[in-house]
Parts: structure tokens; sequence; C-alpha cells
């Protein structure tokens, strides 16, 4: 995991553009490489803050950017983790890696991590039950005025033993 650079953007357009990659994300794919353009410059200029936590997935054999994970926000001053991943690239174990290497860096100055996930997202549910979230809930929220049921998970520290489910 790294952060993120200019040069990455044909890398984040391809999965930023792809509709089944971002079916479960809180934002609609980009349009165009103008669109990734506008958003990579936001998130660089948001490096300024020493509370940006956002890294690129990057393949170690060639470099290629693959997804992102980051705080997408907080909620009670818990961090909340979200990511997304080249399709390409799933069910390679690449998502569940980089989840537990940021829970864990985290874990360093957070007691509380939290993490949502859509109900439909198999995947995704997997992936956070196996770095060890516990499930509290369900919540409805809004994508492109369309009302999603999501999964709700914290972490606290001391409790962080991954499952194998």
């Amino acid at each position: 995991m790294r952060k993120l650079q200019e040069s990455d953007l044909p890398d984040i357009f391809e999965w930023a553009s792809d509709p089944e990659v971002t079916r479960f994300v809180t934002w609609n794919p980009h349009e165009s490489p103008e669109v990734t353009k506008t958003v990579l410059n936001l998130w660089l200029r948001e490096y300024d803050d020493p509370g940006c936590y956002r890294y690129g997935i990057e393949l170690k054999e060639t470099g290629k950017l693959i997804g992102m994970i980051d705080v997408v926000g907080y909620r009670d001053g818990i961090p909340e983790i979200g990511y997304i991943l080249n399709r390409k690239f799933w069910n390679r174990g690449y998502m569940s890696e980089a989840l537990a290497a940021l829970k864990q860096y985290l874990l360093e100055e957070y007691d509380e991590l939290f993490i949502r996930a859509a109900c439909e997202n198999i995947a995704s549910n997997h992936v956070i039950r196996k770095n060890g979230f516990q499930f509290t809930g369900t919540e409805i929220i809004a994508k492109g005025g369309e009302p999603v049921t999501v999964n709700t998970y914290r972490l606290q520290k001391g409790r962080t033993n991954e499952k194998s489910n």
C-alpha cells in the first residue's frame, strides 16, 4: 500500500469507471478520465491533512494500482473505512490483506473502527468479518437517490483476531 500519485490516473479510471466495481460504493462510476482527474486532484490535496488515511493498493510485481482503501469519514470520532478494488483482482485476497494492514495501523491511534457494506455485497461482508469486525446492525443509505441497505460493523482494540469464515 502507498499514497496515490498523479500517474495513477489511468489505473484509477479503469476501476472507478466500472459500474460493477462501483455498484456498492457511495459514488457513481466516473464518466470520463477528466472526472477521475478532478477527484484524484482532490484526493492528492487531502494528503496535506495529517489525518488523511488514504492508500492505493499496488501490485508489487508491476506497480499497477488495483484499488484503494481509506478512512472515508468519522462516526462519533471513530474512523470509517472504505475500499474499492479493480474487478480483475477480486477473490485473490488483496482486499483482506489491505484491510488487515490498515486496521492494524489505525488501532495504534484509535480504540475502535467502523465499516459498512451493502447487504448484497457478499464478498465485502466476508472480507470484513474475516478481519474480525463484529456485525452491529443495518442502515439504509442513499445512492443516487435510491435506498440501499448496508450492514454495519465495528472493531474494538483488543478484539482483532481474524476469523476464517
